[in-house]
């Protein structure tokens, strides 16, 4: 009977989660739609023209009658910002573990992984492209700088927030200094890694719009960046809509794979990521 009381005990909460989760989703999907009719009302009452503000409805129909264009566009952009954001990921571990590795390393260095975060990409931008030539890959170093400051940082937090009485009973065990970074500081800076690469991840694909506005493309691939500045010099403003809300939903896309993965490496452990 406990056991049989137990099994309905859970399949108690099961709902009451799952109404929970159907609420909080309903409250942006509702302020969505207001929003959306709003605009389209107001547009259309005041007679606003179209090449300054188009009607909601008038960029889902640019939407669609160039999706083609629209798909193959966020494809491309897609690839240079999850190429950069890679890279991001990498070297950005990396280079905060070398730093926390030595105070003097990381009061000599960290400055200039700063610059990389202060540094107007669009300054720097045209020589991306004479250095790695135009497309793709000045397209991926531009989200690759941009995104990377995040990752170092909040990286370089977490390891360097392990309470120190671990480490001196790591190294009372006799721990080594690659068994302590495995065992002891990569995993108590998780979540500070994980908060690093969601900011990283929005960033990676404003830096690969930011860089196909200058770097241009290459081998006939036109990213979502190249459209808009096509777009926007036909006036055709609906089309602009359709390529910058197409571009959020790539970095959306991009920061809920990364939040899928943070919540299962922290589910079992870390209070943030535990079920309510």
């Amino acid at each position: 009977m406990s056991g049989m009381s137990g099994m309905s005990g859970m399949s108690e909460k099961r709902p009451g989660r799952s109404l929970r989760a159907a609420r909080a989703a309903a409250a942006p999907i509702v302020a969505l739609v207001m929003i959306l009719a709003l605009w389209e009302v107001l547009t259309r009452v005041r007679g606003v023209p179209t090449y300054l503000l188009p009607p909601p409805s008038a960029i889902f129909e640019a939407g669609a009658r160039d999706a083609s264009v629209l798909a193959l566009g966020a494809l491309t952009t897609f690839k240079a910002a999850l190429a950069g954001f890679g890279l991001s990921v990498i070297l950005g571990i990396l280079v905060a573990i070398a730093l926390s590795s030595s105070k003097t390393l990381e009061k000599a260095l960290y400055p200039y992984t700063v610059f990389l975060q202060t540094v107007p990409i669009v300054a720097i931008a045209p020589l991306l492209v004479l250095w790695f030539g135009p497309g793709f890959r000045a397209v991926a170093v531009s989200a690759f700088i941009v995104s990377v400051f995040p990752v170092i940082a909040n990286t370089l937090a977490g390891l360097r927030s392990v309470e120190p009485a671990l480490r001196d009973l790591f190294r009372l065990y006799g721990a080594g200094t690659f068994a302590t970074l495995i065992k002891l500081q990569i995993p108590a800076a998780l979540p500070s890694i994980v908060t690093g690469l969601r900011v990283a991840s929005g960033l990676a694909v404003i830096g690969a719009i930011v860089g196909e506005f200058v770097a241009g493309f290459s081998e006939g691939a036109a990213g979502l960046g190249i459209v808009v500045l096509a777009a926007n010099r036909q006036l055709r403003t609906d089309l602009v809509f359709a390529a910058v809300l197409l571009a959020a939903l790539l970095g959306l896309c991009l920061f809920g794979a990364v939040n899928v993965a943070g919540h299962f490496l922290l589910r079992r452990w870390h209070p943030s990521e535990r079920d309510g």
